[in-house]
């Protein structure tokens, strides 16, 4: 299934300080309310999220591998960017008004979205190589060796279809596993005060994939702007 999810988003009417967008190697057709339709593409690093008080924003979010395909652009053209859903001649952003009702947002966002995957189907070597690479320990060039393919062709073939390489589509796929386990309250993190008070974040780090605490600080930092410690308390 290249859709990952449906979502929507309210901005709340105090204003108050939005968190960035963190890389997910996800890429979103999103709607929102007053503005109308734009696309946001994978990202490296934390991204600003700017939300007016009162925004509603209505989401189809393609997994990792399969926007490239959908929005018919290399996505490695999109990579750290937000893009409005007009200059994507793959997307029918005459339809995605700012004006729409939200609920009639949600039904249009996933109307386009579902005939975009397929219309455009994607690259299955690659979807099969998110796959791959989303597991603890995976390494790019075995990957390629599992797939029949050499490291560079992956490497092109995914820059196309996700937008990273795949040494750096594993880096990101990796720290989102560390992001679920802190969201699911993984070893209480999110109650915690500092990096000294998280004798579970060795477990964690070593069940996300990396090799010791000190390997998943240095992540963090790259990929979120922020030590795991401050990430959880920011998550809360």
């Amino acid at each position: 299934m290249e859709l990952h999810c449906l979502w929507v988003s309210v901005a709340p009417p105090g204003g108050a300080e939005p968190m960035p967008v963190l890389p997910d190697g996800c890429t979103d057709l999103i709607w929102q309310s007053g503005v109308g339709a734009f696309v946001a593409g994978p990202d490296t690093g934390p991204a600003p999220s700017p939300r007016p008080p009162g925004a509603v924003f209505v989401g189809a979010r393609f997994r990792p591998g399969a926007g490239g395909a959908a929005l018919g652009v290399p996505l490695s053209e999109l990579l750290d960017q937000r893009v409005d859903a007009a200059d994507l001649p793959a997307v029918p952003a005459g339809r995605l008004p700012g004006s729409l009702a939200p609920a009639e947002a949600m039904r249009r966002v996933a109307g386009i979205a579902s005939r975009m995957v397929a219309e455009r189907p994607a690259d299955r070597l690659v979807l099969e190589a998110a796959r791959l690479l989303g597991r603890p320990g995976a390494q790019a060039e075995l990957v390629a060796a599992q797939l029949g393919i050499s490291e560079r062709q992956l490497r092109r073939r995914c820059q196309a279809a996700a937008g990273y390489g795949p040494r750096t589509l594993a880096r990101v796929l990796r720290f989102r596993r560390f992001l679920s386990r802190i969201d699911a309250g993984a070893a209480g993190l999110p109650g915690l005060a500092s990096q000294a008070d998280l004798p579970g974040l060795a477990d964690l780090a070593a069940e996300a994939g990396y090799a010791d605490q000190a390997h998943l600080t240095r992540e963090s930092a790259r990929l979120a702007g922020l030590t795991p410690a401050a990430l959880a308390r920011s998550r809360r």
